[in-house]
């Protein structure tokens, strides 16, 4: 610093940024009281001039993920010819030349469902006993028993749900949505994903489920702890005082700035903003984690104290992230995959996410937000009606999820499998009209959020996909 106080920047030859913050001690938490000391040049993402095409019906999605393949013959899809021909062998015109993850070569017999259905509400929705909390909503959902992918095995088939490709490298679906409208939350992240473990298998889950593929990395979700501080480094060390940031991080502006004069790189801009988002979450992050003024009630309707790493805990950050303009926000529970003890298993994985599952449709009607959030629960894809031992194989052509919330229609069982829940026959929903759906409910048209990347124009639902009207309200 010269003596009359201004800074004088070396070359950035001699002074790359790489070096000058390698020799500070003050880490990427810290990175932003800039944009409180001189103002948020850069700020969140505004989204693409011309979006939303028309009215939107909701402002954020929180997607509860059941990674690992729930089975819809035991949850949502009851099957009395499974039951009555349990045993037998498969009708061979069904399987002959289908896709089978790995009961290739194996003798296909028929597995019965392996606990009883029950119908809940008014509307008299069929659903599994093992879901008592779920049958409670059972007049707020909609139960899409259709549901077709490409994908048979677990990492691809997660790309192809979160994608709409089942190769690395495109963005995913929250990725997309942010992209095309920009953040409603200066203080957090537009893009959040939380995981939990718990009832069965736990496939990993990879961070390309929730990249930004080719669209700019500051689109891409972040992915929060389970339990402890949901963010690494949120708090500042030791001696490090807000003045000293202040200090620092104008001055690293100043360097990225300076390049980016020389140097037509969008990365430049995301990397100051997201230096500017990392300070604010220091802010912002303790208290979003802070769940002593949660009424005792709210708690004992999650089943959680909230911090514990559970689904349930997830759900309930999930709630409080939405209430704080978080517009994307992704739970995977891991824990379905049951290619044997599937009897036992599935009663167990329930156990994890029934009540939270219904906890958050509740909490949400009561503080005015569920007509304006779309939930969606279900898996990458579901189970074979062919035993696999005592359990049940992937399997592609059909199986359920369901949705409730803003412009979906409560009470609803859209879409029907086969007799033996193989196919699905009935008002096909294939993965490119969910997204498709997914993106008409927050005012997009499909067809139009594009993005040229090597010479193509690039969109969530590829080449495909088509609105299902018949589920919305």
């Amino acid at each position: 610093m010269s003596s009359n106080g201004k800074i004088h920047f070396p070359s950035l030859e001699a002074q790359t940024r790489r070096a000058f913050l390698g020799r500070t001690s003050l880490g990427l938490g810290g990175m932003a009281l800039a944009s409180l000391m001189h103002g948020t040049a850069y700020g969140q993402p505004p989204g693409i001039e011309g979006f939303p095409n028309y009215a939107p019906k909701i402002k954020r999605v929180i997607y509860l993920c059941m990674a690992g393949g729930p089975s819809h013959l035991e949850l949502f899809d009851h099957k009395p010819l499974l039951e009555k021909h349990d045993g037998e062998p498969m009708p061979e015109s069904m399987t002959k030349g289908q896709q089978i993850a790995q009961l290739q070569g194996h003798e296909l017999r028929i597995l019965g469902p392996q606990h009883p259905f029950q119908y809940y509400g008014k509307s008299g929705q069929h659903m599994s006993g093992l879901l008592p909390h779920i049958g409670e909503i059972a007049d707020d959902i909609c139960i899409i028993r259709s549901m077709q992918t490409e994908q048979i095995n677990h990492d691809t088939a997660h790309m192809f749900l979160n994608t709409g490709a089942g190769i690395a490298g495109r963005p995913s679906m929250g990725s997309w949505i942010t992209y095309g409208l920009g953040s409603e939350s200066q203080d957090l992240p537009g893009f959040v994903v939380l995981t939990s473990e718990g009832g069965g298998q736990g496939q990993p889950i990879a961070a390309r489920q929730w990249h930004s593929g080719f669209l700019p990395s500051r689109y891409q979700g972040v992915k929060f702890s389970s339990s402890g501080d949901p963010v690494s480094y949120v708090n500042n060390p030791p001696g490090v005082s807000r003045e000293a940031q202040s200090d620092l991080i104008h001055t690293v502006t100043e360097l990225n700035r300076v390049q980016a004069g020389f140097v037509d790189d969008p990365e430049i801009a995301t990397r100051i903003a997201q230096y500017e988002l990392a300070f604010r979450m220091q802010m912002s992050v303790p208290e979003l984690v802070d769940f002593s003024n949660e009424p005792p009630g709210v708690l004992e309707m999650y089943g959680t104290r909230g911090g514990d790493g559970t689904f349930a805990a997830n759900c309930l950050l999930a709630r409080r992230l939405a209430e704080r303009g978080v517009r994307f926000i992704h739970l995977y529970h891991r824990g379905w995959d049951h290619h044997g003890g599937i009897k036992k298993g599935i009663v167990e994985t329930c156990g994890y996410v029934d009540q939270a599952s219904a906890a958050l449709v509740k909490d949400l009607q009561q503080r005015g937000m569920f007509d304006d959030t779309l939930i969606l629960w279900g898996g990458e894809f579901g189970r074979t009606p062919m035993a696999q031992g005592d359990g049940r194989d992937h399997h592609i052509k059909g199986f359920s999820m369901w949705l409730a919330g803003g412009g979906v229609k409560g009470g609803l069982t859209y879409g029907a499998t086969d007799d033996l829940g193989y196919n699905a026959v009935e008002n096909i929903v294939p993965v490119h009209d969910l997204h498709a759906t997914l993106l008409h409910l927050f005012g997009i048209d499909h067809t139009k959020l594009t993005y040229r990347f090597q010479g193509r124009d690039f969109r969530l639902t590829d080449v495909a996909g088509r609105v299902v009207k018949d589920v919305l309200a």
